[in-house]
């Protein structure tokens, strides 16, 4: 499997690049979020990847970091989500929303991505709000097994500690995603708890 390609990008649209590497172009389908934290064509950039073979086609899709890919490998196992809806999911949020809005619940997120009808919005909630819950809650990320980096935003930060408090991960993260995700986690915390109380 290629892990990564570095070189130079000859070409650079919303969903795809083509970067130059020992003078082989490679064609990399990449969300619309990649594309926008890649270089300009010209320049050198990186990119994870992973390969997706089939009867007919064989196909490399990028990512701008390692969590963006785990996401996408994470996104499309589930049951009707193929690699364009995935693309589409990641185009519009960051693995952490996505880790959010799967572990409280919130379908309703995923439809805003192109291609993503409310039916599989709800099952990509229902399908991996216990496995992202958990990694939310213990800090490894996605999934503890999957080897991904703890989360690092402020909005991960303030699930794991109000999971550390006694707090469900799905309690948890819907308290933090009704919170501006701008502020700093200790003030994320706070009025997150202010909800909760009031929930109770």
């Amino acid at each position: 499997m290629i892990y990564c390609l570095t070189g130079k990008i000859l070409k650079k649209n919303l969903d795809s690049v083509v970067i130059s590497c020992a003078g082989v172009g490679y064609y990399v389908q990449i969300p619309a979020t990649t594309g926008e934290a890649l270089p300009a064509p010209g320049q050198e950039g990186t990119v994870y990847t992973l390969m997706n073979v089939t009867e007919n086609d064989v196909s490399l899709y990028g990512f701008a970091n390692e969590e963006q890919r785990d996401c996408f490998k994470m996104l499309t196992s589930v049951s009707g989500v193929g690699p364009k809806a995935g693309l589409s999911i990641l185009s519009i949020m960051s693995p952490e929303k996505v880790a959010l809005a799967a572990s409280s619940g919130d379908h309703k997120a995923f439809t805003k991505a192109s291609g993503v009808g409310p039916k599989l919005a709800q099952r990509i909630a229902l399908e991996l709000k216990d496995k992202v819950g958990k990694g939310l809650a213990s800090g490894t990320g996605f999934a503890g097994d999957m080897g991904v980096p703890a989360p690092s935003s402020a909005p991960a930060q303030a699930v794991a500690a109000l999971v550390s408090l006694g707090y469900t991960p799905s309690d948890a993260a819907a308290a933090v995603a009704r919170v501006d995700e701008t502020l700093p986690v200790q003030d994320i915390i706070k009025v997150a708890l202010r909800g909760l109380s009031r929930a109770r």
